[in-house]
């Protein structure tokens, strides 16, 4: 069982007479929700792990073990997420709308903590949460917009336009920090604000179940077999495996950090590097995963990131620093909406939320692994020897995803 609708291969090219070519309604209203959201949560992210290590002194280890530990909570909401949303065929809208306000709620919360860890710690659940409830729903709702051969364009301008609001998010973070004389609070408050401006556009302009078809199988018979499909179940091993030997981005943005004894005022402006290749390849990739199968774009961008592990090893400068974060542009663009549309044509209409959730919570429960592994040897063996564990485990991981990722050739 290859596709619920319309029995092509997801992996299979485009159908010669052009369908597909136009990006639906739907897809580009949700990608300016995503915009507008990302704008929100990165202004937090770019000054997180800053406030958290250097700000309130916490060392790599606890760093990478309460990143790891909310990524975990993530991970696990997100099987609710999808789970609800599959419920009555049209609360994919509903449920994601949930996840978007409860994360820009989250952000009061940073604001309400102040310094204090645990107020700290439940804001940066619930931010975890929230996007933990939206994402499956979320991405179901682009998998069932498009049509099967496009799936990689659709999710690819999604992700194009999120990674838009990446990429503006630390800018909008600099530019209050450096209005303010380095008030955390102020981009607390800009953030919460920005971010029910996206609640407010996906009740607007994103309609409520129009994705889903209006006749879908018997959904007590299909939900239950995503993980029995062989198919389904090679594609959560090979995520899970890669997941598991991924270091974490915050991590290689404080080697960065540390490398090029960069202000503190300049930190958040690093993602941008990252974000600004994402842009310009999201769309790019997802057209070439379209035309040539989606296994090998995806494994390609983990090799750009093993790429980067190993470039970070050498002598710190700017021309490696660019380096790294272009490699790291590269590995989202060809593996975070390439992975989606390999999966989604392979799940029945009816269970495509919860089998997204079930393929996002491995991949995230295996970065939590890796997260605080990574952490812990940092802390015990240093960063440079952590980094070349690291490398050597991305380097196993890939080549046992070679051969448990169905090729073009599945059916």
């Amino acid at each position: 069982m290859y596709l619920a609708t319309t029995g092509r291969r997801p992996d299979a090219p485009p159908l010669p007479t052009g369908a597909g070519r136009r990006v639906p309604g739907t897809v580009v209203a949700l990608g300016a929700v995503s915009l507008v959201t990302d704008v929100s949560s990165e202004m937090v992210t770019a000054v997180l792990p800053l406030y958290l290590v250097l700000g309130l002194g916490l060392s790599p280890l606890q760093f990478g073990f309460l990143d790891g530990l909310f990524n975990g909570a993530t991970a696990l909401v997100r099987l609710l997420g999808g789970r609800l949303a599959d419920r009555g065929g049209g609360r994919h809208r509903t449920v994601a709308g949930a996840g978007y306000l409860l994360s820009a709620l989250s952000r009061l919360g940073l604001l309400l903590a102040g310094g204090a860890a645990g107020g700290i710690a439940a804001a940066l659940a619930a931010d975890r949460l929230g996007k933990g409830v939206r994402t499956a729903p979320r991405d179901a709702l682009i998998s069932l917009s498009a049509p099967p051969e496009a799936l990689g364009r659709a999710f690819g301008v999604h992700r194009a336009m999120d990674t838009t609001g990446a990429l503006l998010g630390p800018l909008v973070a600099f530019a209050v920090l450096w209005a303010t004389a380095d008030a955390y609070d102020a981009v607390f408050v800009v953030s919460f604000a920005v971010g029910l401006l996206g609640v407010l556009l996906l009740i607007l302009f994103v309609p409520s179940g129009a994705a889903v078809p209006a006749v879908v199988p018997k959904p007590a018979r299909r939900r239950s077999r995503a993980l029995a499909d062989p198919v389904f179940r090679r594609v959560v091993t090979a995520a899970a495996l890669l997941g598991a030997a991924t270091v974490g981005d915050s991590f290689l943005y404080l080697l960065l950090q540390r490398g090029l004894d960069l202000p503190a005022l300049l930190f958040p402006l690093l993602p941008l590097g990252a974000a600004a290749c994402y842009l310009l390849l999201a769309v790019p990739a997802g057209r070439i995963a379209d035309r040539t199968g989606r296994r090998t774009p995806f494994l390609c961008g983990h090799g750009a990131l093993l790429a980067a592990y190993l470039t970070l090893v050498a002598p710190p400068g700017w021309p490696t620093a660019v380096l790294v974060l272009a490699l790291l542009g590269v590995f989202y663009a060809a593996t975070d909406g390439v992975l989606m549309a390999l999966a989604g044509p392979v799940l029945p209409v009816d269970g495509r939320a919860g089998g997204l959730a079930v393929l996002q919570t491995g991949q995230a429960l295996a970065r939590l692994v890796g997260a605080a592994g990574f952490g812990a040897a940092w802390t015990w063996w240093g960063p440079r020897p952590a980094l070349v564990a690291a490398a050597v485990a991305l380097a196993a991981a890939l080549a046992a995803a070679w051969r448990i990722l169905p090729g073009r050739e599945a059916s």
